[in-house]
């Protein structure tokens, strides 16, 4: 079954592509059917396509939308959210206090244009998330989900990896969508594991992560220079003759124990 999209007009300026296959909409809310109870968050809801089916399964919903037209249609079509229509920007968004300081699931279909920096922020608020689902280009939906070794295997994968169990759950083609994206969207599903403490400096990580992706073709022991005291020794280590793709995430934690060692030496000699 399909819906009308004739009521707001998709905005390219927001990367609006407005889901209309109803099939769609019900199996990617039927991956939060774990969390019946636990408060839930919708990046981008648009016209409601996704909203209806989690509002259906009995989800408490809050939305969060910048367009003014969608948040106009939603007030007028979704009178039982009453005040958790939001008419904000997610990304500039303090998620603890939009949320009550509660843990909250997050669904969307995701504007391509901002997804990355979603799941970015996705990392800053784990502790509060314990599910993450939703639809995104294929691409990064890959690249989060993607194995050390694989050429889409990245900073996302990493730093996602760490605190969340991946799922890539299906493929969704351009046809369903008004207008019709360029590429292909892939859903998938974030499930917080049982780390609290990565067991090294996560801050570190993250600068390590971002550095040695951002010189992938050079190797751990090239890349890492800058992070270094100058004149420091590298120890003959496997892990610095390897290139990122090839760590995984407790791989890049032990680089990042290494590196800080590194760091506390030449601290201590200076």
């Amino acid at each position: 079954m399909n819906i009308s999209t004739n009521q707001v007009k998709p905005k390219k300026a927001l990367g609006q592509h407005f889901l209309t296959d109803e099939n769609i909409a019900r199996r990617i809310a039927e991956t939060l059917n774990g969390y019946i109870g636990t408060p839930v968050l919708e990046v981008g809801p648009g016209m409601g396509v996704l909203t209806k089916y989690l509002v259906e399964f009995g989800h408490d919903v809050t939305v969060v939308e910048i367009d003014t037209e969608s948040v106009d249609y939603l007030k007028a079509n979704f009178s039982q959210l009453n005040d958790r229509i939001l008419g904000e920007d997610f990304l500039k968004m303090d998620l603890s206090k939009a949320m009550n300081g509660k843990e909250f699931c997050l669904i969307g279909n995701y504007p391509y244009n901002i997804s990355s920096q979603i799941f970015f922020k996705v990392l800053d608020y784990k502790d509060l998330i314990p599910c993450c689902s939703g639809m995104l280009q294929k691409e990064v939906a890959e690249r989060i989900a993607a194995k050390p070794g694989s050429k889409t295997y990245g900073i996302l994968s990493v730093l996602l990896q760490a605190w969340y169990d991946i799922e890539y759950l299906f493929t969704v083609n351009e046809n369903v969508f008004n207008p019709p994206p360029k590429v292909k969207s892939g859903v998938i599903r974030l499930t917080r594991n049982s780390t609290t403490n990565l067991g090294c400096d996560a801050r570190l990580m993250r600068t390590i992560v971002k550095t040695t992706f951002g010189q992938r073709r050079k190797t751990i022991r090239n890349s890492i220079k800058g992070l270094i005291p100058a004149g420091c020794i590298l120890p003959d280590n496997e892990l610095l003759g390897k290139r990122p793709e090839q760590l995984s995430v407790e791989q890049f934690i032990d680089l990042t124990n290494l590196i800080d060692r590194l760091r506390a030496d030449a601290s201590k000699q200076s």
